[in-house]
């Protein structure tokens, strides 16, 4: 049976989407230093990223953006992303493992929730490191579109820079209205 890893990356910034990342490793090509994305270094988790995609039977990403957070509140719009992560599969896995405690409603195949299973599970390992490369790369073009909030750098978290960016320069499209450091500067 074919098991799919799952994480996200993005419940905590002020900015972007939460991006998911599916998973299924092909076990006849076995991927070195798979981890946590947040214990490897970003070139270490770019390189990774790139052997992932080449490496696995199947991988997918989905996002739920700005406006679907503030809509539905972060958790049920990870679960989305997630959601849409998995059904992007193909070929559709029999058991998805996802990283943390619950596990999206209204999939078609068995579901697990494993605390800690970015650190534990390769293919959960290699969606946490797929989900974090994409988001970052979003959060560089928001750099590029937004200059002076810093987003390559701290990625959208409250920060003090991103705090006094928000200051400074008010609030962007892209941030999470639904946040308490944004919505007390609406």
């Amino acid at each position: 049976m074919l098991t799919a890893g799952v994480d996200e990356a993005g419940r905590g910034p002020l900015v972007g989407a939460v991006v998911a990342a599916a998973v299924i490793l092909d076990p006849e090509r076995p991927i070195a230093g798979l981890a946590d994305s947040k214990k490897l270094s970003e070139k270490r988790r770019e390189a990774l990223a790139l052997e992932i995609r080449c490496k696995a039977l199947a991988w997918s990403l989905g996002r739920a953006d700005v406006a679907e957070i503030d809509r539905l509140n972060i958790l049920h719009a990870t679960m989305l992303a997630m959601r849409r992560a998995i059904e992007g599969l193909q070929p559709a896995p029999g058991l998805v493992l996802v990283d943390g405690n619950r596990v999206p409603a209204g999939l078609m195949m068995a579901a697990e929730a494993r605390v800690g299973g970015d650190a534990s599970l390769a293919a959960i390992s290699a969606a946490s490191i797929l989900a974090k490369t994409a988001r970052d790369a979003e959060m560089r073009e928001l750099d590029r579109v937004y200059p002076g909030y810093g987003f390559a750098a701290h990625k959208g978290y409250p920060t003090r820079q991103h705090l006094e960016a928000l200051d400074r320069f008010g609030i962007t499209p892209q941030h999470r209205r639904s946040f308490g450091p944004v919505r007390m500067r609406l």
